[in-house]
């Protein structure tokens, strides 16, 4: 099935990484989104979970072994063209996850990937539902630590 003009939406898997208190970012070397700074992540594939494409897509883009712990969000991305027709539609879900090894070198389709910390993402040139996803990440894996003895 095209991602263009498809019969139904394609599922995408955004991840958001964390390693101590940095996120993962890659930097995309396609289209669409080249050039930009994001999330890693792709389109899940038929008989794969959301946490195994997640694995998946992590190590292909970046050669990183991570665990997924818990979907963070949720969306559709729908485009229409002039006549109204669906052009892409994507149901995209985000899913925090811990870097468990490896060291981020861009592979597969993105040439860059960088650990950022809270300093460097508030200088990056990030699309706000890149921010918006981190923050909802880290308030998320914040509130399913254990609090301090």
């Amino acid at each position: 099935m095209s991602r263009e003009y498809p019969d139904r939406p394609w599922v995408g898997v955004g991840v958001i990484v964390w390693k101590d208190n940095c996120v993962l970012l890659v930097r995309r070397a396609r289209p669409p989104e080249l050039g930009s700074w994001s999330l890693p992540g792709g389109a899940q594939e038929l008989g794969e979970s959301l946490f195994e494409a997640a694995r998946r897509e992590v190590a292909e883009e970046t050669g990183l072994v991570i665990e997924p712990v818990a979907v963070v969000s949720a969306f559709d991305k729908i485009v229409r063209d002039e006549a109204d027709r669906v052009q892409f539609h994507y149901t995209l879900v985000d899913v925090a996850a811990s870097w468990v090894s490896g060291e981020a070198m861009a592979e597969d389709d993105i040439d860059a990937a960088c650990w950022a910390d809270a300093a460097m993402l508030a200088e990056m040139e990030l699309h706000a539902d890149v921010r918006q996803v981190v923050e909802q990440s880290r308030r998320l894996l914040q509130d399913m630590l254990p609090p301090p003895p």
